[in-house]
């Protein structure tokens, strides 16, 4: 029965013939995956069971495929009569991991090896022009020409099963590369799946290019998922991809924000006279948001109440207090109130230009070294739940 997967082995076949014969050991339609969700072989007996296979529809067994405590890809298989035994099926996964590190290592080693260099270089770990330019060279990556930074971040709606960050990083990557060839990148940590990608590019109008083809890609091929795409400017020099990761990152901030899926640091506005501080002092940046807004984002996650929202609805309302509570969906005299509580716990008074001018730099810091704002149903007095019963008379 593993006479067949053994001999495809021993004679160096390939993924395909190897899932081939795991087929037939299993008496299977089998599909052979790696950790990045790259299909590396496929036995089926039509299209349509292959298209089962790989979406993972009913009836199809998924395995992962394990060496020592490391996953390295999965198997899944649709038996077509009875199950095969345990022990076989458990021979065969270990010889398909087996087979699938074997092979896969050496990409694996240079994707890890670009993603090292990314860090560095974004880092500021290496800064000579040389050594950067002989190091991207080293990867296929050539930045003499000029290249640029894109900032992908991929977050699940539902609960997601396997190796999804690695996924977003094979989508992400292949993407950038169909616009620049030669593109390194790097998964980041976190809850959401970040991809910095340094994108070899002539020209500013190839680097947006880049972004769409990525923005468009993720979308397709991660429907479940909230994704933000931003980008720098164009670095004609490699020695300003430092600041190019920055100009990105912060464009990635402020996109979500305020809830765009795409943004370009070019088109951000204001927030762009913040950038020296998110460089080269983010620490006073993070002093400055104490300051202002931190109190709010504190008392609103400790209450459910809506300080920080109704700030940025009063300035963006130019100070109108009526249409601010339009906005909000409430009373004007709990608008009142909350402004009045902004005053006590910040002691800037958003009525007075001083109090709304440092109020608004301290929004904008917040969104630049992206903190999110607790949000929760206003519970101050005359809004129960949001939901604000008039008074008698005004």
């Amino acid at each position: 029965m593993l006479e067949e997967l053994s001999e495809a082995i021993e004679s160096g076949s390939g993924l395909p013939a190897l899932t081939r014969a795991a087929a037939k050991a299993l008496d299977a339609s089998v599909a052979l995956i790696d950790r990045s969700s790259a299909v590396l072989g496929v036995a089926a007996s039509s299209q349509a069971e292959e298209r089962k296979l790989l979406a993972g529809e009913e009836g199809v067994v998924r395995s992962e495929l394990r060496v020592a405590d490391t996953v390295v890809g999965e198997l899944r298989y649709r038996v077509r009569g009875d199950a095969p035994a345990g022990a076989v099926t458990r021979m065969v996964a270990t010889l398909l991991a087996l087979e699938v590190e074997r092979s896969r290592s050496p990409e694996w080693a240079g994707d890890e090896a670009a993603a090292a260099f990314v860090r560095a270089l974004l880092e500021r770990k290496v800064t000579d022009r040389g050594d950067i330019v002989a190091r991207a060279a080293e990867l296929g990556a050539g930045l003499e020409g000029g290249a640029g930074v894109i900032v992908a971040r991929a977050a699940p709606r539902t609960a997601q099963a396997g190796d999804w960050r690695g996924r977003v990083l094979t989508v992400s990557l292949r993407a950038v590369r169909s616009v620049g060839p030669g593109s390194v990148g790097a998964l980041g940590d976190g809850e959401a799946a970040e991809v910095v990608s340094i994108v070899p590019a002539g020209e500013d109008a190839q680097l947006a290019r880049a972004a769409k083809a990525l923005e468009r890609e993720l979308g397709a091929a991660l429907p479940a998922f909230s994704v933000t795409v931003a980008r720098s400017r164009l670095a004609e020099d490699p020695v300003d991809l430092y600041r190019a990761g920055k100009e990105a990152e912060l464009a990635a901030n402020v996109a979500e924000a305020e809830g765009r899926s795409m943004l370009a640091f070019e088109d951000t506005g204001a927030y762009r006279l913040l950038l020296p501080a998110m460089s080269e002092e983010p620490g006073e940046l993070e002093r400055f948001y104490q300051e202002t807004l931190a109190p709010l984002a504190a008392y609103d996650e400790q209450y459910e109440t809506d300080l920080v929202n109704t700030v940025e609805t009063y300035l963006e309302n130019d100070g109108n207090v009526a249409q601010t509570a339009a906005s909000l969906f409430t009373h004007r005299h709990t608008v009142r109130y909350r402004l009045e509580r902004v005053k006590e716990l910040t002691g800037h008074d958003i009525g007075s230009s001083e109090g709304r001018e440092k109020l608004s730099l301290g929004l904008k810091a917040m969104r630049v070294l992206g903190i999110a704002s607790a949000a929760g149903p206003a519970m101050e007095p005359g809004a129960e739940g949001g939901r604000v019963r008039p008074p008698a008379e005004d």
